[in-house]
């Protein structure tokens, strides 16, 4: 069986560290690696509608935001096919198949549902297309029969779900379906990056997010108030690791060559986390740090965009022609699933003549 990624993001906002570490930094590594016949990179706007119905112009304007952010980190339009998931109808069809295989019930324990239920004050007025979405992902996933779905830790329940409905789908209809398997970031501290406010998670509602298009003083500015450890009022106070950003995000960034290139006093990260925790080591010169190796991962992607951003159009056409590629690789699916269900009245030429006979002998 060949090897297939499907991931993608809502295109809610700029892509941030958070999306860079969680994913988009492993994608344009498996993208290159030469393992995948097939990559589909997906901005969800259809999917992010279900929370911004009555704010379509928010979404519109940040697909080009989402399809720039691509493009600056490396991924590669030869390599991958990048398409807006609203001009892919193929996939609404197959959603609504797969919600006569599961249950509200089921919906309601996904703990990631449950969650951003809770962060969006839906309460019970939660949109139908929202309480939904993890069907829809299903769909997304199955339409391009991916067998690897790049994300996040919180994104596991969702996998999971696609996971029981394609063994459903499968049991009721015959072998269709690919069952995915998620993959997770490789360093635990890159599942979940927090926020520069110490917030458990980066996100665009809560303003605590260091962007990919952050200019270096914005960057500068960020870094400078990040949440550190609040009992480390001087430099000879032992310092506390847990819940530190500056520390968190070295975890996430740092390599042993930084410190010969920024800070040579220290050989690799444990020594100054040795120093720090025992005690006269200042945040200042931590952030330093931090700042100087964030620029350095930065700027490149920086440079990629500014390219990007002075040919919109160009831009526009790559969607356009993944899209098209995108919506003839779903179409094909969907087929299957037609043919599966027999509901391909049209095609099923048997179906056509034994009913023929049938009414031919009355």
């Amino acid at each position: 069986m060949e090897k297939i990624i499907l991931t993608g993001d809502r295109p809610t906002g700029k892509l941030h560290l958070g999306h860079y570490v969680g994913s988009l930094r492993r994608r344009v590594e498996l993208q290159n690696s030469g393992e995948f016949s097939k990559i589909f990179v997906m901005i969800a706007d259809a999917q992010a509608l279900t929370d911004n119905a009555d704010n379509p112009e928010k979404v519109r304007q940040n697909v080009i935001e989402v399809a720039l952010d691509y493009l600056s980190v490396g991924i590669d339009p030869e390599k991958t096919t990048i398409f807006i998931q609203s001009q892919v109808p193929e996939l609404c069809e197959l959603a609504f198949y797969y919600m006569n295989l599961v249950s509200v019930a089921r919906v309601q324990r996904n703990p990631t549902v449950k969650t951003e239920i809770k962060m969006r004050n839906f309460e019970q007025s939660i949109p139908l297309g929202f309480f939904c979405y993890p069907v829809s992902q299903a769909s997304d996933i199955t339409a391009f029969k991916a067998t690897t779905v790049p994300v996040g830790e919180d994104q596991a329940p969702m996998i999971e779900l696609t996971r029981e409905i394609v063994n459903r789908f499968n049991h009721i209809y015959g072998p269709t379906l690919v069952e995915p398997e998620i993959l997770l970031p490789e360093n635990a501290i890159c599942r979940r990056l927090p926020g520069t406010d110490g917030n458990a998670k980066m996100s665009k509602s809560l303003g605590n997010c260091i962007y990919l298009s952050d200019s270096p003083k914005e960057l500068k500015k960020k870094v400078n108030s990040m949440y550190t450890d609040p009992e480390h009022l001087t430099i000879d106070a032992p310092g506390h690791l847990e819940g530190n950003c500056p520390f968190i995000y070295l975890d996430a960034f740092s390599r042993d060559e930084h410190f010969a290139k920024y800070l040579p006093a220290y050989s690799n990260l444990q020594e100054l986390k040795d120093h720090y925790t025992r005690g006269g080591l200042g945040d200042g010169t931590v952030k330093k740090l931090l700042l100087n190796i964030l620029e350095e991962e930065l700027a490149p992607i920086r440079e990629r965009r500014a390219r990007y951003e002075k040919n919109i159009p160009q831009v526009y056409e790559i969607l356009r022609q993944g899209s098209q590629q995108a919506r003839a690789t779903a179409a094909a699916t969907l087929d299957e699933v037609r043919s599966a269900m027999r509901i391909n009245y049209f095609n099923d030429t048997d179906l056509i003549s034994s009913q023929s006979a049938l009414y031919t002998k009355r």
